[in-house]
């Protein structure tokens, strides 16, 4: 019996997903490559999702990786199923799909482990029972579009939304509620905003603004149960017996690696719960990658072992394993970014700031701190020999963002640049790369 060829499969039908079946074709390979999703969509960046999209200023179409004919011209198939399965010794994945839910094997040249993460639950009473939203995918963000752009009965006033969750998510779900009329209380357990992303002081300056735009914030305050009410809103209990009715909630706290698979076919996995991979992404077994969010990677600044949930590291460690799935032997070297965009100002951070031991603040365009707290700064984060390792900005869009790409070109470069020169704004950082 004539078998097919082994294919290059691609557990993961996300960005990850998408970019490692384009930079397989672009590298040069021409047989089989196979994209396993159980998804129906074809693969879609996830920013908009929580504001353009989620605003209505953008469509499902737009946030597509790529027009999903320009896949199929390739000759990507892509399987709306579930792999459940891992045979390594056959280099077979097991899959289920379709509406019969057939079983199949697909044999693998190559396996690309993007699987992602699922939403983390609230482990709290009435969570499962109250008609929670998540915001993690395409189909959570159309659900959640109509709540928020729904006409209000007469007299109703408008939506009143109750977001857990201050992280990123929470956080440009907030802004752009806010930005479509609605009424927006927000909870977050922790004292303080962003606590694994962002250093404190700047954590604060995003607090202010957002209470700046009508956010009701609740730092240090968690909710203990939800409770589903006759007329449809859900009734939310807070510490010390306050309870607030809203007609939408929506968690954002964060995933939780899909990591399953991994586990069936006896992957190492890290101490933070990722796929654990080497600098060239590779898992414990050979020749199988993961990428994206449920990987765990060497920090290329401290070689700790980091999960990152970004676009730039989806992105680019789809691209660096499809190499390596072609035999190229690359590195992953990209330091930590990302950015967000909330009423116009925008927090981009680069590197890891937490490395650092000293922190040296750049006012841009002539901030005034005391005056506009809210005013366009960077802070570089370097370490003990003085290198930077990090750096954090925050300000009105149109005075950060070409700014903050030097500050992430220093930082990716390994610059040592003298302190002073980093907080002069009259000196340009192009000087310093």
């Amino acid at each position: 019996m004539n078998l097919p060829p082994p294919a290059m499969v691609i557990v993961g039908g996300g960005h990850v997903g998408g970019r490692a079946a384009q930079a397989l074709r672009e590298g040069g390979w021409t047989g089989p490559i196979v994209r396993i999703g159980a998804e129906a969509h074809p693969p879609y960046e996830r920013p908009p999702l929580s504001k353009g999209l989620l605003a209505g200023q953008q469509t499902a179409a737009d946030c597509a990786l790529r027009p999903p004919a320009v896949e199929a011209a390739e000759g990507i198939q892509a399987l709306e199923a579930w792999a459940e399965g891992l045979d390594l010794a056959r280099r077979e994945v097991l899959v289920v799909g379709g509406p019969q839910r057939v079983r199949r094997r697909i044999r693998f040249a190559g396996l690309l482990l993007a699987t992602g993460g699922h939403p983390r639950r609230l482990d709290v009473p009435g969570a499962d029972a109250a008609g929670l939203l998540s915001l993690r995918t395409l189909d959570d963000a159309t659900a959640l579009a109509q709540r928020l752009r729904a006409p209000r009965p007469a007299g109703a006033g408008p939506l009143r939304l109750v977001v857990v969750g201050g992280g990123f998510i929470g956080l440009e779900v907030a802004a752009t509620a806010r930005a479509l009329g609605a009424e927006v209380t927000l909870l977050e357990g922790a004292p303080r905003l962003l606590g694994r992303s962002l250093p404190a002081a700047m954590a604060d300056q995003v607090a202010a603004l957002h209470r700046r735009h009508g956010v009701d914030l609740r730092l240090g305050c968690p909710p203990l149960a939800f409770a589903r009410q006759p007329d449809g809103r859900t009734r939310v209990t807070l510490p010390e017996g306050e309870a607030l009715l809203a007609d939408a909630v929506v968690v954002g706290i964060g995933i939780t690696p899909a990591t399953e698979l991994a586990q069936q076919a006896g992957l190492t996995l890290g101490p933070g719960g990722g796929i654990q991979v080497d600098a060239q992404l590779q898992t414990s077994a050979p020749g199988i990658y993961a990428a994206g969010d449920v990987a765990e990677f060497p920090s290329p600044l401290s070689g700790a072992l980091i999960r990152q949930e970004t676009w730039l590291n989806a992105d680019t460690q789809a691209r660096v394993a499809a190499a390596n799935l072609l035999g190229q032997g690359l590195r992953y070297e990209q330091p930590a970014g990302f950015w967000s965009d909330q009423y116009g100002h925008q927090v981009q951070v680069a590197g890891e700031p937490a490395l650092g031991v000293r922190t040296v603040r750049r006012l841009l365009r002539g901030a005034d701190p005391l005056a506009d707290p809210l005013g366009a700064q960077i802070d570089f984060h370097l370490n003990a020999a003085g290198q930077l390792v990090g750096a954090s900005g925050f300000g009105p869009v149109a005075d950060l963002a070409k700014e903050f790409k030097l500050a992430r070109l220093l930082v990716e470069r390994r610059r040592q640049p003298p302190p002073e020169a980093l907080a002069d704004p009259t000196l340009k950082l192009k000087s310093l790369a």
